[in-house]
């Protein structure tokens, strides 16, 4: 897929962009084009080799329609992450890396659910603030929406994938009132 100067495009764990030029680059004796992509975020330059731009996950940004599929996907209950914080956070790093906004929400939610019942770790709290930015400027850049806007909307979809996670069944088959009512609760 080829993108155009001046289209907006999603890069990997980093987020919305726009292309700003297709240059030429020598690499040894061979020409080669790159995207010279801009990142919203930061404002810094990234240079993309148009034939790895798919391999390295520069996309699209998601559709107008998919918005909302994906605050209903963020609202949606989700199954436990691994108890390992080492599995969990490997498992969370390789989603963040597809690009993929849909995995990104997927980390979005845990995180957001295990921050509410512990500290995270230094590396699992920043890895919540980069899920957090990557899906609220997508959708703002989507909706055409400021994120100031976008953000409660987020915040009200994760508080109730967060309430509908805390009264699932407990592991044991036990509801959590059962849970409470035999440890003394």
């Amino acid at each position: 897929m080829g993108f155009k100067i001046g289209q907006k495009v999603v890069y990997p764990n980093h987020g919305i962009g726009t292309i700003e030029q297709v240059e030429q680059k020598q690499i040894g004796a061979t020409s080669i084009p790159f995207y010279t992509l801009r990142l919203a975020a930061t404002n810094s330059v990234v240079l993309v080799p148009v034939a790895n731009a798919g391999e390295v996950g520069l996309r699209s940004p998601i559709s107008s329609a998919e918005c909302e599929m994906l605050l209903k996907n963020l609202g949606d209950d989700f199954a436990a992450a691994p108890n390992d914080w080492k599995d969990r956070f490997k498992e969370f790093s390789d989603k963040m890396r597809t690009g993929d906004i849909f995995e990104v929400a997927g980390v979005l939610k845990h995180l957001t659910y295990l921050s509410h019942l512990k500290p995270l770790s230094f590396r699992e709290q920043r890895m919540l603030e980069r899920a957090h930015y990557l899906v609220v400027s997508e959708l703002a850049a989507v909706c055409r929406q400021p994120e100031c806007n976008v953000e409660p909307r987020v915040e009200q979809a994760l508080a109730r994938a967060c309430a509908k996670h805390e009264r699932r069944p407990a592991a044991t088959g036990r509801t959590p009132r059962a849970a409470g009512v035999a440890a003394g609760h």
